[in-house]
């Protein structure tokens, strides 16, 4: 792995990734590899969680073509940089701003969207001139091994790698020297990659997640109650069974509004999964047995299971979770406390619906905030009051597919961002060029120090250039000639 590495960074030294056209050809790879291989990556995300084709084209295939569409398009546009303004003292000067690629880059990705929580950082890496390593999760091996299948076909394997291995191989990863970490996992192996990190100094951006709550306004058109539970019910349990860092993990709602509520959800889970949803494929799978019994722990919690209004079923040979919801389970209890990556959904009541922005604010910043209301004063409070990834408005998980705005964390939910430019930014350095003129000089900026360049100083940093003129015709004196009599 070592030797590997090294002949990578070589490479990348050579300035081979740094050429326009090679950032295009990659990129071109990458999108004729997700159209020709298009059937083998819906059968491996079946294999590994379930997932019906239709849902992983549109979480992961589709996404993925149009950022790889988006990056060519703009690829040339962004490589160039943009001229910077200076100061008016500084005549005959020129400054640009100008992307530089990191260099070489450590990717580890996780399991519950394998392919578009991998490959969309590395259409940025790619896009800003990089050497990749990509090491996807061992706990979606289908997909781990498809990936390297498919980047060893059909990308440069001078620059572009997959590493397959477990917790180990991570380890072993994160000893060598990256010029940029990005991470996308739980905020414990977080943890491990920053400490790694700091040995070198390595940048890195963390996607880890949190407890997303959705908050429910009580809803006076009966339309907007149903839109409002349909979005709910699909981004919670339609997207890898609640196993995604943006999914919706408990809802707040006014206590007289919550049954209302709960009918409509449960109207609608029955009409998108059916009467039997084990029977129905539009149900993702837990991925493993680990996660599958920590989801039952949660669940068998005495007071939690007291609150199961809804669900509840399970089937370990098959790890299928009925989609589950709770009504006010023990704020002490486990599914309150941890970050619950499945389709279990608390509701927790409130007297009235702006109680819901303190209880937010007391809880760690999640990385997404969704807000089901009309109201726009509580639109306003949830936006200036509570800090989050992102804010959502009517609806969940939209945020994800919009590559024009910037997806991250922050706090305990991760920093950094990435989608589109931004992908483009998370691993380039913004590096300052700045050209000057051989043709003029203040000489006063040059030693020896005298009063009349004190005072010239003065004036010019605050361009006044009348006033310079009076300070060169001796004629005035600035307000700080006590200071240099003082010296």
């Amino acid at each position: 792995m070592e030797r590997e590495v090294s002949g990578m960074r070589k490479y990348y030294e050579s300035g081979k990734t740094k050429e326009a056209s090679w950032r295009e050809s990659q990129l071109k790879g990458l999108r004729s590899a997700l159209m020709e291989k298009e059937e083998d990556i819906l059968k491996a995300l079946k294999q590994d969680l379930g997932k019906h084709h239709v849902e992983a084209f549109r979480d992961e295939v589709g996404i993925l073509g149009r950022s790889i569409d988006v990056a060519l398009k703009s690829l040339r546009r962004w490589m160039a940089g943009r001229e910077a303004k200076l100061p008016k003292i500084a005549v005959l000067s020129r400054a640009d701003i100008v992307p530089e690629p990191l260099g070489l880059v450590l990717i580890m990705s996780s399991w519950n969207f394998p392919f578009g929580l991998s490959l969309e950082p590395l259409i940025g890496a790619i896009a800003a001139g990089n050497a990749a390593v990509l090491k996807p999760s061992e706990m979606s091996p289908a997909c781990s091994s498809l990936l390297a299948t498919i980047l060893a076909s059909y990308l440069d394997n001078n620059a572009i790698k997959v590493f397959q291995g477990g917790p180990q191989l991570g380890q072993q990863l994160l000893c060598q020297k990256w010029d940029k970490i990005f991470f996308t996992g739980s905020a414990q192996v977080g943890r491990i990659v920053m400490s790694a990190a700091a040995q070198h100094l390595t940048p890195v951006t963390l996607e880890l997640g949190g407890k997303c709550p959705a908050v429910v306004d009580s809803l006076s058109a009966s339309w907007d109650t149903q839109v409002a539970a349909k979005r709910i019910v699909s981004a919670k349990y339609g997207s890898c069974a609640g196993q995604a860092c943006i999914a919706i993990d408990y809802v707040i709602v006014e206590r007289n509004f919550a049954p209302v509520l709960v009918e409509s959800m449960k109207a609608w889970i029955n009409k998108m999964f059916g009467e039997n949803p084990k029977e129905n494929n539009s149900v993702a799978r837990v991925v493993n047995k680990q996660h599958f019994s920590r989801l039952k722990n949660l669940l068998d919690y005495p007071e939690a299971k007291n609150s199961l209004v809804f669900g509840g079923s399970m089937d370990e040979d098959s790890l299928f979770i009925e989609p589950t919801i709770l009504v006010d389970p023990p704020l002490e209890s486990e599914i309150m406390r941890e970050e619950i990556f499945g389709p279990l959904l608390p509701i927790i009541t409130v007297e009235k619906i702006e109680d819901s922005i303190q209880f937010i604010k007391s809880r760690p910043k999640p990385l997404a905030i969704y807000a089901f209301t009309n109201n726009k004063t509580l639109q306003r409070r949830m936006s200036s009051e509570t800090s989050s990834g992102s804010i959502v408005f009517n609806d969940a998980i939209v945020q994800y597919v919009a590559d024009t705005i910037p997806f991250g964390g922050v706090g305990g939910s991760g920093f950094g961002k990435y989608h589109g430019k931004f992908s483009f930014d998370t691993f380039s350095h913004e590096k300052a060029v700045m050209q000057r003129s051989f043709y003029t000089d203040f000489w006063f900026r040059h030693p020896p120090w005298t009063l009349n360049k004190f005072q010239l100083l003065q004036a010019a940093y605050n361009l006044d250039y009348f006033g310079m003129l009076l300070v060169l015709l001796g004629l005035k004196k600035t307000r700080r000639y006590s200071i240099w009599a003082a010296m």
